[in-house]
């Protein structure tokens, strides 16, 4: 396919905001903890890319449901009279529309109050989700896909995985604390998989992520690159497959998940 014939096109999704409960907690690694939510709020969902994002909102303390805003004309609008809920962005891991189900999957690295929400998550207990508003969908095809992040990542590296066609090939680039925190993706891509571990070292180091693309050495062909780390870390990624492979900025997706010092950020690298 010729590449004028690839794009990236957004698709809106009509705004809601749904009060769900947690269904079943189980662990995917150590670190990688999956959550299914349920509820009849949940009929009518829509993710139509791996990388969509929704929003949480979490039950105050003492508070046995998050208050759920509604869409107004000028964005959300919480209950009167009820304390705003602490909320942060994820993916949606796997929708199923047959079980009612949707799973999301927190890493439990850090102090922050979704992490801390998880570590206890139990079943029976609500949990808002809002969105998505939108999808970012890939169309055309490529002669391959190059998937780079850390743990905030997998999620969505794992869903696009899954998605992909058989035959089709990626080559995925994880950083993890340490092979503890490997796992095995279900696809029908043929696909290369490379494990960094920080081994001790702290999430967050450039190094690492852009280091192990820089050795990869591009890849004959057409890919489109999906990148998804720490703020710097993505960024340093995303520049070194500019200058060092001379991919087209318009075939990478460049994303910061997270920022060192910083709360509830996420941050799109482009130019």
């Amino acid at each position: 396919m010729e590449q004028n014939q690839r794009a990236v096109r957004r698709i809106r999704h009509e705004l809601k905001f749904r009060l769900l409960q947690v269904r079943a907690v189980r662990h995917v690694t150590p670190h990688l903890l999956r959550v299914t939510l349920g509820g009849d709020e949940l009929a009518g969902f829509v993710s139509a890319a791996h990388d969509d994002h929704v929003k949480l909102f979490f039950p105050a303390p003492g508070q046995e449901r998050p208050s759920v805003p509604m869409p107004g004309p000028n964005g959300m609008v919480f209950p009167e009279g009820l304390p705003r809920p602490v909320a942060r962005d994820y993916t949606p891991r796997r929708y199923d529309a047959g079980a009612g189900e949707l799973d999301i999957e927190f890493a439990l690295h850090g102090d922050g109050p979704a992490a801390e929400w998880a570590q206890q998550a139990a079943p029976g207990q609500y949990l808002g989700v809002g969105g998505p508003r939108g999808s970012f969908v890939v169309e055309g095809r490529f002669d391959g896909y190059l998937l780079v992040g850390d743990e905030t990542a997998l999620p969505a590296i794992a869903r696009r995985l899954e998605e992909l066609p058989a035959g089709e090939r990626a080559i995925v680039v994880a950083e993890v604390a340490d092979v503890g925190e490997q796992q095995s993706f279900s696809t029908g891509a043929d696909i290369q998989v490379q494990w960094v571990h920080r081994n001790g070292g702290k999430p967050g180091d450039p190094r690492l992520l852009a280091g192990a693309v820089a050795a990869l050495g591009k890849p004959a062909g057409d890919w489109y690159a999906w990148v998804a780390a720490e703020s710097t870390v993505a960024k340093q990624v995303r520049q070194v497959m500019v200058e060092n492979w001379q991919q087209p900025k318009e075939w990478i997706k460049a994303a910061g998940y997270w920022k060192l010092g910083a709360a509830a950020t996420h941050e799109k690298h482009e130019d």
